[in-house]
């Protein structure tokens, strides 16, 4: 997985976003909560620190860097080792599954997908939040990959891109939400949801295995 090593070596950076963000990231979080079921066991595949599990009560994640899964094991999550191609985990052993900001740096998108429909029960929901490629803010990080500690070999995705990709893999009944309307350095408030996508910067897709 692209960047791996970038997060090892940067939790703290990693975290002091958060910090420096909390309009942002409270945003993303409604954004997410609109769309993850709320009953049912949950997965976060690339959980991070916990940042995302941890509030949206997912107590299951699968996570490649050391570092990183020590900080959401202390938040409450139990953290499996390894990767969004290769899931340890059983067919339809969840109801749901999320995945935040991790599509952009899988190694073979297609695979993951596949992967997680397999560990997903028919009709269990797939959650994916990223930033839109074609969004502002997505052309701020790709302008700026080269200076980034996280997005050097970072693939940026838009919404068509992915359901595009959900659908290859057996995905369908696609629901969407978007938040982020202005420039993070210009939020004075929490930003609103909204329903589909093509104007906020982060998006929201939730398709369910058929």
């Amino acid at each position: 997985m692209p960047g791996v090593n970038a997060f090892d070596k940067n939790v703290d950076r990693y975290e002091q976003w958060f910090v420096d963000n909390p309009l942002a990231y409270v945003s993303e979080l409604r954004a997410l909560r609109e769309l993850l079921p709320t009953k049912g066991k949950g997965i976060e595949i690339g959980v991070g620190t916990g940042r995302f599990a941890a509030p949206l009560e997912i107590r299951k994640g699968i996570e490649p860097s050391r570092p990183m899964a020590e900080v959401a094991r202390k938040r409450g999550i139990e953290v499996v080792p390894g990767v969004a191609e290769h899931l340890p985990f059983a067919d339809g052993e969840f109801d749901h599954a999320l995945m935040v900001t991790t599509v952009c740096f899988l190694d073979d998108l297609d695979m993951a997908f596949q992967e997680a429909r397999r560990v997903l029960k028919t009709g269990g929901s797939f959650v994916i939040g990223f930033v839109d490629r074609e969004s502002p803010l997505g052309k701020e990080y790709q302008a700026r990959k080269d200076k980034s500690a996280f997005y050097q070999d970072a693939t940026f995705y838009t919404a068509e891109d992915i359901v595009s990709h959900l659908q290859k893999a057996g995905f369908g009944e696609f629901a969407f939400r978007q938040t982020l309307f202005r420039s993070l350095t210009e939020l004075e408030e929490v930003e609103p949801v909204k329903e589909g996508h093509g104007e906020g910067s982060f998006v929201v897709v939730r398709g369910d295995k058929q």
